[in-house]
């Protein structure tokens, strides 16, 4: 990946409904280029799909929350696998620091996301955990 590779990402981050012309004209170079380029980042696996992301108070009733999870040994990859197959998980990720995992959580209400916090407690390996309810989203 090429720093022109960089600018389309950029640009396809920003406005994944964006032209090929329009991409064309902002990186300075051909459209036969920025399909050629756009397949390849699809086909490499670097672009896994498109997506719409909502206004933060678009979606009502929808609980959202970050769990932080402390893992007992070396047990993160069965921890994440078990995490996986969880409705409730949005997204996953694993750090360095006090936390071994951060997890994104939904739910459409408090009484589903009191059984989905239960059910990720339960699971094997996970030693500890921290969750803070999102109250607000100042830039997506």
């Amino acid at each position: 990946m090429d720093n022109i590779d960089q600018i389309i990402l950029g640009l396809l981050k920003d406005n994944a409904r964006i032209s090929v012309t329009e991409l064309a004209e902002k990186v300075h170079v051909s459209r036969a280029t920025i399909k050629k380029r756009m397949e390849y980042l699809e086909s490499s696996g670097i672009i896994t799909g498109y997506t719409v992301r909502f206004k933060p108070n678009a979606e009502r009733n929808v609980i959202r929350a970050w769990m932080s999870i402390m893992v007992e040994g070396t047990k993160a990859q069965s921890v994440i696998k078990e995490l996986r197959l969880e409705s409730a998980v949005e997204c996953l990720h694993k750090t360095n620091g006090k936390w071994d995992i951060l997890v994104e959580l939904r739910s459409d209400t408090l009484e589903n996301f009191d059984k989905v916090l239960e059910r990720i407690r339960n699971i094997s390996g996970i030693y500890n955990s921290e969750t803070s309810i999102l109250l607000a989203s100042h830039k997506t």
